[in-house]
């Protein structure tokens, strides 16, 4: 069985499709006239290629290593057809992917080991965060887990009833506090709650402020220090949501996050509204934290496990 043959049901293999569309036609349109009256892959060429990928927000760092890569085959092979560029991008980004997703997730599970596995989400506003907790808690729930979401982002009284909508959506319980209250407070009484009801999966929302890194550190510093007076090893996994359709900035965003605080997984959101889907490559290269999620439409089962293989196979079935 090809690399890019795994297993995938057809429905999420067309939703996938269907959301890379404006990313996949952006990005060959742009491809197609780099190549333009080329038959083999020249200094022009590749020259050509790494303003394709930089400009599709590849990010320049990971976009330099496609092109050593390629260039470095270009040498051995001494002849390499124009007519062979999509297969070889296809391989050598895959292949830069598989440097930082090993063994990654098949489906929306949790390790069985860990109970109740705590997950706690952070990002700015308006990524996505609230919608992602939502979408996963009713994926988590399809599983047959028990799930209970703790709504501490206490700043915006939009955060707590955007979770507490999500909650009735997916028969999920939802503790909270009122707006103002200390996030920590909600994330202890969150814990405390799932030990009691015996709860498979926690979701922990925070505030997405970036107002000051110093108390964004201290923030998120002092929620995982209560945690883990309920549960000893909470959070087993911090969870940094990107909206994909800002392109560049979404690099500077978790670059103020990994320095916040220890980012385990990446869920990459919005990509179904944007050319900009080169940026889960980047990302994923740039700051060696695996792509856990990716959204790519408004439903409910729209929030897929992110695969590599299948990513890059979808990136690169394009018909134009």
């Amino acid at each position: 069985m090809s690399l890019f043959k795994k297993i995938f049901s057809p429905q999420k293999k067309e939703t996938l499709d269907k959301g890379l569309e404006k990313t996949k036609t952006s990005f060959f349109t742009k491809l197609s006239k780099a190549v333009a009256g080329k038959s083999r892959v020249d200094d022009d060429v590749l020259d050509n290629l790494e303003e394709v990928l930089v400009s599709s927000d590849v990010g320049v760092d990971t976009t330099l290593k496609i092109i050593d890569r390629i260039e470095a085959r270009v040498s051995r092979d001494k002849y390499m057809g124009t007519d062979e560029l999509d297969q070889i991008l296809r391989e050598e980004i895959a292949g830069l992917l598989s440097e930082t997703h090993l063994g990654e997730a098949t489906d929306f599970n949790v390790p069985r080991e860990v109970r109740p596995y705590v997950i706690m989400v952070v990002g700015v506003n308006g990524v996505g965060k609230t919608t992602t907790i939502g979408k996963l808690a009713h994926q988590f729930k399809k599983q047959g887990l028990k799930v209970l979401i703790g709504a501490a982002d206490t700043f915006r009284a939009a955060a707590i009833d955007q979770l507490e909508v999500w909650a009735e959506r997916t028969g999920v319980p939802l503790v909270k506090q009122k707006m103002g209250s200390d996030p920590a407070s909600v994330a202890f009484d969150t814990l405390s709650a799932a030990k009691n009801q015996d709860a498979d999966v926690v979701l922990i929302d925070t505030a997405g402020r970036l107002h000051n890194k110093v108390n964004l550190m201290n923030e998120l510093g002092k929620v995982k220090r209560v945690m883990k007076k309920v549960v000893d090893d909470a959070p087993h996994e911090v969870l940094l949501v990107l909206d994909g359709s800002t392109g560049q900035n979404a690099f500077e965003q978790a670059k103020q996050f990994t320095r916040a605080t220890e980012v385990s997984a990446l869920a990459v959101t919005k990509l179904d509204g944007t050319a900009k889907g080169g940026v889960v490559i980047g990302i994923s290269d740039q700051f060696r934290i695996p792509v856990k999620y990716i959204g790519v439409g408004e439903g409910m089962e729209d929030l897929q496990v992110f695969n590599k293989y299948e990513f890059v196979d979808s990136f690169f079935n394009f018909k134009p």
